[in-house]
């Protein structure tokens, strides 16, 4: 199952296909209670894929089956034990995904000429991606990280390994000649090389760094490079080698920190735009600045959702399975913010008082 969605995937997702290109959509559970209701709720609604598949005149016989058949090559990689909040599947002639996120989706099935995007979008947003690099004389590891774990990432050709006669970074910490490997010129040369990498990782991929490893190995990497400098740096040593368990402890205690500190910046720039009048708060409010390209910041409470009817003017509070009700309303919007170059935070529940769980800084 997927997790990561950089850039260059969401522009394949993206782009238009034979019809149809199926999409399938279910909330999940994690581990703890509900998640014995997963399976018959994912059977059901591929059985419901397969069904408009089947009532669709526009769909040829061949064509069906084709796309029945990845549908069903899907379903056998879906991996409920480790389900997180909301379930995708994309099934189109040729292909198929499975999308695992940690936001709940409406459950719904979409047969159209794109793929539906807006959940994964939204989901990635909430999720605050990021990279942990950690460093070590003769290995760099690169991680992916999301709302609670971090797993190893691939990309930029990451880890890297420096091999070398004699060479026992484990060793020298332990007799304390640590300082003087970190001022070797091989050393050295092996960290610019990291650098490199992870400038190519941020230029396709930018988020967030946490740079992590032993003083040394920070001060040489900011010295010799680019990256640590915009960096987070988390002096912690001797995880060159470590899983990702020790990796997530870690850095942990770090992104609470940071976490904190971007909410109290959030709430300035509402407090902030309130004064200048340019504070927008609400469904409705938004959704029209949202569509117009109007805001710059937008923030939402980590946990609000809300089902509506557009009645073109208005939004009203709608149940879902309501005829022509929008159960995904708030992801809508947080799409069409990033669209639209906005900055878009998700902040804890309570965070944002009156404003009814999401609030924006207009541009004007």
């Amino acid at each position: 199952m997927e997790h990561a969605l950089s850039p260059a995937t969401l522009a394949e997702l993206r782009r238009p296909r034979p019809y149809p290109a199926v999409s399938v959509l279910t909330p999940t559970h994690r581990r703890e209670r509900g998640s014995g209701q997963d399976p018959v709720r994912l059977r059901n609604v591929v059985t419901e894929a397969r069904r408009r598949l089947e009532s669709d005149p526009a769909v040829t016989r061949d064509r069906r089956a084709e796309v029945v058949a990845q549908l069903d090559r899907a379903l056998a990689e879906v991996d409920l034990t480790h389900a997180e909040d909301g379930l995708v599947i994309f099934a189109a002639p040729g292909e198929h995904q499975v999308w695992s996120l940690a936001r709940p989706v409406p459950e719904r099935v979409v047969l159209s000429d794109t793929f539906l995007t807006r959940n994964l979008v939204a989901a990635q947003a909430a999720e605050r991606p990021f990279w942990v690099l950690s460093i070590a004389a003769d290995r760099v590891s690169l991680w992916s990280g999301g709302d609670d774990r971090v797993v190893p990432s691939r990309a930029g050709g990451f880890p890297l390994e420096r091999r070398r006669e004699n060479f026992d970074a484990e060793r020298q910490m332990q007799i304390g000649d640590l300082p003087s490997t970190f001022r070797d010129e091989g050393t050295r040369q092996f960290l610019r090389e990291a650098d490199t990498a992870m400038s190519t990782v941020l230029r396709e991929q930018p988020r967030p760094l946490y740079v992590m490893g032993d003083q040394a190995a920070l001060s040489l990497l900011d010295e010799v490079g680019s990256v640590a400098k915009a960096a987070v740096h988390v002096p912690r040593g001797g995880l060159g080698h470590a899983g990702p368990d020790a990796v997530w402890q870690a850095v942990r205690p770090v992104l609470e920190a940071e976490s904190r500190k971007e909410t109290a910046a959030v709430v300035r720039e509402l407090t902030s735009a309130r004064g200048h009048r340019t504070f927008a708060a609400g469904l409705d409010e938004l959704w029209q600045s949202a569509r117009e390209g109007r805001v710059r910041l937008l923030a939402v409470e980590e946990n609000f959702r809300a089902t509506v009817r557009d009645l073109g003017a208005h939004l009203v509070p709608a149940e879902p399975g309501d005829r022509d009700a929008r159960d995904d309303i708030v992801d809508e919007i947080v799409e069409q913010c990033l669209e639209t170059g906005a900055d878009v935070r998700f902040v804890p529940d309570g965070t944002l008082g009156d404003a009814d769980g999401i609030a924006g800084v207009l541009r004007y």
